[in-house]
């Protein structure tokens, strides 16, 4: 081997192994970068001895799909849970401190102490207190149901927008990648930062994708509708200003394809965008349908009631009185709407011992033949609450009930619903950390590794050095002896 050749030899050597040390730097700078994937310089030789150095991404597609998929249930069902705990403290308050079952056992309670001293009055006006408690929290339980519902929808809208603007990111990274590989430079930043966008549009919504020539990126949502291909489809949403009782939200399209907010119950949802909606169109709407259906019962219980004679309403009323609302179905915003009749109230002008004696819808009605200790209608008043009647069953209880159990059950329906939704996203983060967790052991930095790495790295440095001060030093003796 000539002298020249073996100084090339050395060369290429060196300017490989610093190329290697490079990457293995840069490996260390990011190893605390979750986003980051290591490096590895892969060696190439070629007579008479030159190297060539191609770096190359340690990724893992299986691995990475699945924490896609896995970081979107649990943003999904992040959402949907944490909706849940604010939507059960303003509706329900704390343990259940302001919901209608309190108030309800509360006004019974009153009913039955002003049934064993009916002539007392002060015990009718307690009762009369009691029943307004119910109609605040009826009344109070809509007004936090539907502001929750337009809080919602406001995030919906931001969903919406970032979801927007993480396609247009995403789309110039992609652009990078298919420039520097049709250019044959390196693309491994441009491609952690399309991973990493990829990371954060599967929050949004479950995607899937497939990659193209010159590793040109298609993303689709669970469903296979197209969320960019070339460049970003767009995904529209037009916001609510506010909501009422029985008001549907308004849809989110993406390239004009309705988002679903998925099957099943209402303890699951893939992305913040389903999670959100599932909020908005079912836990909220059908908490408000059950408060709805307490406002009826509550009604229709509390009726006056004479022979030949319809049915009106008594201490509750409502916008259709006199009449009593349908049995078993549902009026929407009946319990944002219903309030005391006014013929109850004394602060209204109104005399409490209606209850005792009924009257309130005219002589007809008037059933009292005991006199100051009349209190049949009393009693008659506290067993209509645990009664059995109609419900509608589209408001997901269907056990038979009076609207004292109903009540009961409403809170019972909505804990099973929240511990549900708990399990499941315990379960999901735990999915999204273990998934995170080996995509990071198989494609991440080992700091340990990397190190060891460029200590044999200087090894080899040391190597092509003395090497090339070998061959410098029989240069300078063969130009001694010529000269």
């Amino acid at each position: 081997m000539s002298l020249s050749s073996a100084l090339s030899i050395a060369q290429s050597a060196l300017l490989a192994t610093s190329k290697q040390t490079s990457v293995v730097s840069r490996n260390v700078a990011d190893a605390s970068n979750p986003d980051y994937t290591r490096r590895i310089a892969v060696v190439t030789s070629t007579a008479p001895g030159a190297r060539a150095v191609e770096i190359q991404r340690t990724a893992n597609d299986l691995l990475f799909r699945q924490n896609l998929s896995a970081l979107s249930a649990w943003s999904g069902q992040s959402a949907l849970y944490d909706g849940m705990d604010q939507l059960d403290l303003s509706v329900n308050g704390v343990d259940n401190a302001s919901s209608p079952s309190t108030a309800i056992a509360n006004l019974q309670k009153a009913l039955q102490l002003y049934a064993t001293t009916p002539s007392n009055q002060n015990l009718g006006t307690t009762v009369v207190d009691a029943a307004k408690q119910v109609v605040n929290s009826l009344n109070s339980g809509t007004q936090a149901i539907q502001d929750f519902r337009t809080q919602a929808d406001s995030q919906i809208a931001t969903a919406v927008n970032d979801l927007n603007s993480l396609l247009s990111q995403f789309q110039d990274a992609n652009k990078a990648v298919i420039s520097g590989t049709r250019s044959g430079t390196d693309v491994s930043d441009a491609l952690d930062q399309r991973d990493a966008l990829l990371k954060k549009i599967s929050e949004y919504v479950p995607i899937s994708t497939f990659t193209r020539g010159d590793n040109d990126m298609v993303i689709t949502t669970g469903d296979g509708t197209t969320l960019f291909e070339t460049v970003p489809r767009s995904v529209t949403f037009t916001p609510s200003s506010g909501y009422s009782a029985g008001t549907p939200g308004n849809t989110v399209y993406i390239d004009n394809v309705p988002v679903s907010a998925g099957t099943g119950d209402n303890t699951t949802a893939d992305g913040k965008l389903a999670g959100l909606l599932k909020l908005r169109d079912g836990v909220a709407s059908t908490m408000q349908s059950q408060l709805d259906e307490i406002a009826r019962g509550l009604i229709t219980a509390f009726a006056e009631t004479a022979p030949s004679q319809p049915d009106a309403t008594g201490l509750f009323t409502w916008s259709g009185a006199q009449a009593i609302p349908a049995a078993g179905t549902l009026v929407d915003g009946l319990a944002g709407s219903i309030s005391i009749n006014a013929a109850f109230d004394p602060s209204a002008g109104g005399n409490p011992a209606l209850l005792r004696d009924g009257g309130a819808n005219g002589a007809a009605y008037v059933v009292n033949t005991g006199g100051a200790s009349y209190a049949d209608l009393l009693i008659s008043y506290g067993n209509k609450l645990d009664q059995p009647m109609a419900f509608d069953t589209s408001t997901g209880i269907t056990v038979s009930s009076g609207v004292s159990d109903y009540a009961a059950n409403a809170i019972g329906w909505f804990e099973g619903v929240r511990q549900q939704a708990s399990t499941n996203a315990d379960s999901k983060q735990a999915l999204a950390a273990r998934t995170a967790e080996a995509l990071s052991n198989d494609t991440g930095v080992n700091v340990d590794q990397e190190m060891s790495l460029l200590l044999d790295l200087e090894h080899t440095y040391q190597a092509s050095a003395h090497m090339m001060k070998t061959v410098g030093d029989m240069l300078d003796s063969l130009l001694a002896a010529v000269g």
